[in-house]
């Protein structure tokens, strides 16, 4: 074992790099400051979130001062971008310590197929990969962007207005499901629960429906009324709620055919609170760029990279279809209709490029949403009085 490190003085470029292991039961922490041949790893395992913070950045300083570190030497903590969100990051920014949220999945892993873990090695290995990202190595892993309270708070709005779009497809396709054990095939429609109560559902052969079936799905019924009253309120007030700038801008791109208001407004909270410097950085963040394997004489297309907002991915793909549909003469329109002319029934290539054409559209509303650049070709929706 060899010693720590001896220097003469402490210099202003030492930083002190720390990984940090997320789990429920207790946090593990690796420091590492470059100077010894180890780093000290430690637990903090408070049952109560706000303690646990305080023990943590109690122990960063109780480092400092028995590593003897200045108070101009850098602090950065890292850890992995999972089900804690931002918190963690934000609560440290405050207390002066820099923190750094990291793209699980960009993280190069032993491969190895029995490679050992335990929550020790997951912090040393984080610890050894931010120290490489501070020396320059910016291959080493993806860090993630940290949005804005605010912003995150309102993405709640969308999401939460899809979760409850899909417990009402649960709950109908639920209600089909059981009547189908029972040979009948009614429609769910808004009239079904007044039809069930006055006996007009029956099965196959017209006997009524078995009560302990029926009053199963009366009470379907009842779930289904209530998160369809929930999904109503929320849509009313979904646009009321935000700032006016926002609203202007979802009012924006709304105004594009072939674009609707909850498309737009999605659009906006999921993707556009960012500020995005160039095209790259916008298809790069939606994950809609090639993901080529090149080498030696192997060349394989991997297809699109599917990194980042997966609702927004998927938001996209359903925006170009429409866009090709309602902006026929748009140039990205003849462009799709140039690349895909000749092939006929091969719906597998319509599939393929319709991947590239999400990818300049999400470019091209990005530059109308910051700059109010119009698309060459589109035509906006008229204005109503």
């Amino acid at each position: 074992m060899q010693p720590t490190l001896e220097l003469n003085s402490t210099t202003p470029e030492v930083t002190l790099a720390i990984g940090l292991e997320l789990s429920q039961g207790s946090w593990k922490l690796a420091l590492q400051d470059g100077r010894h041949e180890k780093p000290a790893i430690h637990t903090v395992a408070d049952e109560d979130a706000q303690e646990r913070l305080k023990h943590l950045v109690k122990l960063v300083k109780e480092v400092h001062r028995k590593w003897k570190l200045r108070r101009e030497n850098a602090t950065v903590l890292l850890y992995e971008a999972g089900q804690d969100g931002f918190w963690i990051a934000r609560a440290l920014e405050k207390q002066g310590l820099g923190c750094l949220v990291a793209d699980a999945a960009s993280i190069q892993v032993d491969r190895r197929a029995r490679r050992a873990k335990t929550d020790r090695l997951d912090a040393i290995r984080l610890v050894n990969t931010l120290r490489g990202w501070l020396r320059g190595e910016r291959d080493r892993m993806q860090v993630v962007r940290i949005p804005d309270e605010k912003a995150e708070a309102r993405r709640h709005l969308v999401r939460d207005r899809g979760e409850l779009q899909k417990e009402v497809q649960q709950h109908q396709d639920r209600m089909r499901k059981l009547l189908r054990t029972v040979g009948c095939w009614n429609a769910i429609g808004s009239d079904f629960a007044q039809r069930l109560k006055r006996g007009e559902i029956r099965q196959h052969d017209g006997t009524a429906l078995a009560p302990e079936l029926r009053d199963r799905l009366l009470r379907e019924c009842e779930r289904l009324a209530l998160v369809q009253n929930e999904l109503a309120v929320l849509e009313r007030s979904l646009l009321k709620q935000l700032p006016e700038d926002e609203q202007q801008k979802v009012a924006q791109l709304a105004g594009l055919k072939g674009i609707g208001e909850i498309g737009a407004l999605r659009l906006c909270l999921e993707l556009f609170w960012r500020n995005f410097t160039n095209q790259r950085q916008v298809g790069a963040c939606v994950g809609l760029v090639p993901q080529p394997y090149d080498s030696g004489q192997s060349r394989v297309d991997q297809g699109i990279s599917k990194q980042g907002n997966r609702r927004v991915r998927a938001l996209l793909i359903e925006m170009a279809w429409m866009w090709l549909r309602y902006q026929p003469k748009s140039t990205l329109a003849h462009w799709f209709a140039k690349r895909t002319k000749g092939s006929g029934p091969n719906k597998r290539q319509r599939r393929i490029m319709i991947v590239a054409v999400a990818r300049r559209l999400a470019i091209a509303l990005w530059r109308y949403s910051k700059e109010g650049v119009i698309p060459e070709g589109v035509k906006l929706k008229a204005v109503r009085h």
